[in-house]
């Protein structure tokens, strides 16, 4: 049998090793939350990259514009399935797309045809296509 020291140093042994434990598991814990973090903001990047936003028109006689769910320029909308973005280019057959994110490129396997070159408000086409390759 042991003596009272004994068996008092033996639990403040058990203690340490107890607070050793609890660190690393707290560690561990840590890390998986941040792991889990990042997982969930990647799924919600690809899901946005998947889907569509519509920019209302900036002015009355203005149109709306197409984005990417992705896209940075414009991040005020819920984002939008190809049925419903169908629907909106029927609604509205002259909206615009948006000339950074390419909208047109994510819809052209949807049979979506590709919009004409946007107008600018002196007549003029933009410089390009929408695809951005300079024809």
């Amino acid at each position: 049998m042991l003596s009272i020291s004994e068996r008092l140093a033996k639990q403040r042994t058990l203690r340490d090793w107890l607070r050793w434990q609890l660190t690393q598991t707290d560690r561990t814990i840590r890390e998986l939350e941040a792991e889990e973090k990042e997982e969930k903001r990647r799924r919600d990047v690809a899901r946005a990259e998947m889907m569509w936003k519509i920019q209302p028109a900036r002015a009355v006689e203005g149109e709306p514009m197409l984005h990417r769910g992705g896209c940075g320029l414009y991040t005020g909308a819920g984002l939008l399935g190809a049925e419903e973005v169908v629907t909106a280019l029927r609604e509205f057959p002259g909206m615009t797309m948006c000339e950074i994110c390419n909208p047109w490129g994510s819809l052209a396997g949807l049979g979506i045809e590709k919009p004409p070159p946007r107008r600018l408000p002196g007549g003029g086409a933009v410089q390009g296509n929408v695809q951005g390759d300079g024809s």
